[in-house]
Parts: C-alpha cells; structure tokens; sequence
C-alpha cells in the first residue's frame, strides 16, 4: 500500500471540512488508489501546529478544535512556523488554506514556491497565488515535474478549471464572464426587496458569507481577483488583480435600484475578461443593470455563475447553487483526486 503525505497550511472552516470529507472516504480511497492518504502537518495562526511524520489523528484534531478552540498535547505540538513546516515538514503534497492576502497573494505564494522547490505538488484553495503569480507558479511547477492544482479558488468545488482543461481541449477561450461574488449578489437582492442595509448585514453575517468588514466584498476586490484568476488560467492573460478596471456596488442606492426595476433590469456586479485585438486580456468588474428575462438576473442569493465563450464550442455556462463550506471542500478534495490519478498514471 503506497502512503500519500499531506501538510496543510490552514485549519479553518475549510480544512476542517475537508479532513471530515478524507476520513469519509479514506477507505474508497485506499480501494481505487491503493494508497494511503495521512496529514503529516497542521499549520494555523491560532490553534498551534503539529508535525507528525506517522500521520496526525485527524478525529482528534478535528475534536480538539470543537471543544477546546485549539490542539491539544495528545499531539506532535511543533515551534515551528508555517514556513518552517512548508520547508521541513514530511509532505508530498502542500495543500495551501491560509487566510487570503488580497493585495499581495503572499504568503501563501511563497508557501507554494517553496514545496516546488522540494518538487512537492500544491493545491491551492487560496486564490491570491493564482490571481497574482500564477504563471511563475505554473512553470516552478512544470520544471520540478509536480502537479499544481486550484479548482477552490473561485468557484468552491465548481469544475470550471476542470471543464475546460479536460473537456473543452482544441477550443480557444475568448471570454470569461460572469457573477463571482456572492456577498453583492445577496446585498443587491435583500435591497432589491425593500431589506434595510444594516438588517442585511447582519443577517449575512449570521449566515457565515459577509466578513466583519465586508470592503473587499463591497469594493469588488475579490471579484476582481477571481476574474483574475479565471483569466490567468484560461486565457494566459499575464495580468494581476491590480490592473482589472474595478468598481463596487459602494455607490448603488435603493433609489438606484428602483429605478433599474422600473425599466424592468435589475443590477448585478458583473466580471467580465476579453481578449482585444491586439492580444492583450481586458478585465473589468462592475455593477451592472440586467435584463429581468437574460439568466443573470436570476442568478439569487450566494449562487454563482461563470460562462466561458470559446471559438469552437462557443457560450457554456456553470451555475452554483448557494453553495456552503462542503463544496470548498470537495473542491480541494477534487484535486487531491487529481494528483492520485497523476500518480496512478506515471506507475
């Protein structure tokens, strides 16, 4: 029975869920693959580190979290940190989950850079990487022969990134578009239906998908990473958030919406990239008013939607439905799958 060695940098909602899923399947796992899957390492900001080269008891890990709000001295407690773990730690895949850096992608770029260095593979569920040095990351990869997985990055466990590299092979993407952004999705919807703002926060907020701070959110900086993302994979476009032409719903009033409605449109944040004739990829991010009859308009609540145009199968579109934190983590455990099926494949 061949062993496959996780570290995973991040223990929240996320990874948590995501080792609930791993221990679900563990067994249909090792009966396909004929592998073992075990966590070697546990990086957090809170909750302290472990490193385990036998494997973490991730039932009680996941337990300690629950009761206690951090790991306890049942196990292997490292000084060392994240860093130090992606450097050190006894992993054959890195499976990046640390909170997001909007503006910079770091340092979960740098986490990422270094398992290539150790010719280790990466799945990334942080999308600052991809959307700020995905080529960089894409060729580290390439030359130290790894696998470099990011389907969670902008549409949970949605096979966008999939789709196209394993289904749509020979067809050139000419645009990506879109509503990536479920928090103005739902903050333009609860207005569009006469919600106050300050109750549409909080009740967001009690759900789990507004931030305490939602400005990124707001501001469209995380729509304008996701497209970025999206274009950098698809499209080869070379560009970083930083250069999406971006604007927010900061400005949208009731009154702005009333009046959309009147006219029969409602107003959605849309993402959209596309590649001018010169070469270069065009990305924008805005509010936008939207026929109540074209699909967009009922894209509702945290639901999510990518279309992608190419020049042989022309529009195909992908809807989430209101996904919750075990999409995210089938998205990261889809990867996994992924880099088994490599390892299946070069046997």
């Amino acid at each position: 029975m061949e062993n496959l060695k996780l570290a995973l940098l991040g223990f929240g909602n996320a990874g948590q869920a995501f080792c609930r899923l791993l221990l679900e399947k563990q067994d249909e796992i090792r009966d396909t693959y004929k592998t073992d899957v075990t966590v070697t390492a546990i990086a957090t900001a809170s909750k302290g580190n472990i490193h385990d080269p036998e494997g973490i008891d991730l039932e009680a890990a996941l337990e300690d979290v629950s009761t206690e709000g951090r790991f306890s001295e049942r196990h292997r407690l490292t000084q060392l940190s994240t860093m130090e773990l992606a450097r050190q730690a006894d992993y054959d895949v890195l499976v990046e989950m640390t909170p997001l850096n909007i503006f910079t992608g770091q340092p979960a770029a740098d986490h990422i850079k270094t398992a290539f260095s150790r010719k280790k593979h990466a799945i990334t569920a942080n999308k600052g990487p991809v959307a700020w040095f995905f080529r960089e990351l894409a060729e580290m990869a390439r030359e130290a022969g790894v696998c470099f997985f990011y389907e969670t990055t902008v549409m949970d466990g949605t096979p966008v990134f999939n789709l196209v590299e394993n289904t749509l092979k020979m067809a050139k993407v000419t645009e990506v578009s879109g509503i990536l952004n479920s928090t103005t999705n739902f903050i333009l919807e609860e207005l569009a239906l006469g919600a106050d703002y300050d109750d549409i926060m909080e009740r967001g907020r009690s759900l789990g998908f507004i931030e305490a701070d939602p400005a990124m959110d707001i501001e469209g900086y995380d729509a304008a990473a996701k497209i970025t993302a999206l274009l950098n994979v698809l499209m080869d476009a070379r560009i970083t958030p930083d250069q999406v032409k971006r604007k927010g719903i900061e400005d949208i009033t009731v009154n702005d919406i009333k009046d959309a409605a009147s006219r029969g449109k409602v107003i959605k944040l849309l993402c959209r990239g596309v590649r001018k004739d010169d070469g270069s990829v065009e990305a924008t991010v805005g509010p936008a008013e939207v026929s109540k009859d074209d699909i967009l308009a009922g894209i509702n609540s945290t639901t999510s939607i990518v279309s992608i145009t190419t020049d042989l199968m022309k529009k195909v579109s992908i809807i989430e439905h209101e996904p919750e934190i075990e999409q995210t983590a089938y998205g990261v455990f889809g990867d996994l799958l992924r880099v088994l099926d490599n390892a299946a494949i070069k046997k």
